[in-house]
């Protein structure tokens, strides 16, 4: 007798069942040329993504496991309106991007780091590290006062939204996950322990948000990119939004950055400022480490800052 409960195995049996049935419109949906484009989009943003997001969750279970408190204590300073600038330029030596900053600075805050410099760090480090800024530099040989105003307007962003937090934050508007309690283990089970729950539920919010880039990035037409980049205005607007939609690694985005020639350096610049601090898959990862409270807050109030620094940044350097 069969029990009431319907197993994987029912479940997998039933699925092959459906594809025969319908091999033939399953078929001609595959070869679709916006399928294909869906399915191209969404594993870029997930190979660029995913070896960054294991190097910040690695980096994170150390800081975790090995990292001792006392150790941020010294390393920051104690009052938090200095902590934040000093958080924002360590961003400089961790050669990592958006997608792994946000486990680190959840295990920052975790470690008694100061929330403030914590999110501080998490804006600053995927758009100031070398990395970036080298491929900004190979991506914009004409422009190199590209590399200064995204390294200084990132910089300005992260600071101010750190010194923000201070002043309008609450301490209840982050939520961070449940975590394993990894004082009783051995540092070498405790360090695999935070590994993969860290890739569980971080990796699950990456792939939801890099669903909805491959969706908008099929949807949205490519001839109302030129009618936007005849507006200064809009152009900026229209820039900025799209870093939203494609959510493309900031080791990348210098790229594509590059290649909308049509906008204005000032337009592009918005695009590379506001794309590793405010994307769909980051809002997707922010929401799983941090809370949706935090990151409905966060989020957009970053965008608009974003926006008006690279504007007056351009406007100073183009």
């Amino acid at each position: 007798m069969f029990g009431d409960r319907i197993g994987s195995v029912e479940v997998l049996a039933a699925l092959l069942v459906l594809l025969v049935v319908f091999r033939g419109p399953v078929a001609e949906a595959i070869s679709s040329p916006r399928l294909q484009t869906w399915t191209t989009v969404f594993i870029s943003v997930m190979v660029q993504a995913v070896p960054f997001l294991v190097f910040g969750v690695v980096l994170s279970a150390v800081i975790a496991v090995f990292v001792p408190r006392s150790f941020w204590a010294k390393a920051l300073p104690k009052h938090p309106a200095l902590a934040v600038p000093v958080a924002s330029c360590a961003g400089v030596i961790l050669p990592g991007c958006e997608c792994g900053a946000v486990p680190i600075a959840g295990s920052l805050i975790r470690r008694g780091v100061t929330p403030a410099a914590a999110l501080a760090f998490l804006l600053a480090a995927p758009a100031i590290n070398p990395i970036v800024l080298t491929a900004t530099a190979v991506a914009f040989p004409a422009n190199p006062e590209m590399v200064v105003g995204r390294g200084v307007a990132s910089l300005i962003v992260a600071m101010v939204m750190g010194w923000l937090w201070l002043r309008l934050g609450r301490a209840d508007w982050i939520r961070l996950p449940h975590r394993p309690d990894l004082d009783g283990l051995s540092k070498s089970r405790a360090f695999w322990s935070a590994v993969r729950h860290d890739v569980v539920h971080a990796g699950g919010f990456l792939v939801l948000g890099a669903m909805a880039a491959a969706c908008i990035n099929v949807l949205v037409p490519e001839r109302w990119l030129q009618t936007l980049a005849d507006n200064p205005i809009l152009s900026v607007l229209a820039l900025a939004v799209l870093a939203v939609l494609l959510s493309i690694c900031s080791e990348a985005d210098a790229f594509v950055a590059a290649s909308l020639s049509q906008f204005s350096l000032t337009a592009r610049l918005a695009f590379l400022v506001v794309g590793p601090m405010v994307d769909l898959k980051l809002i997707s990862m922010q929401a799983g480490v941090f809370g949706r409270r935090f990151a409905f807050r966060f989020a957009p109030a970053t965008f608009a800052l974003a926006i008006l620094v690279a504007v007056g940044v351009g406007a100073v350097i183009f």
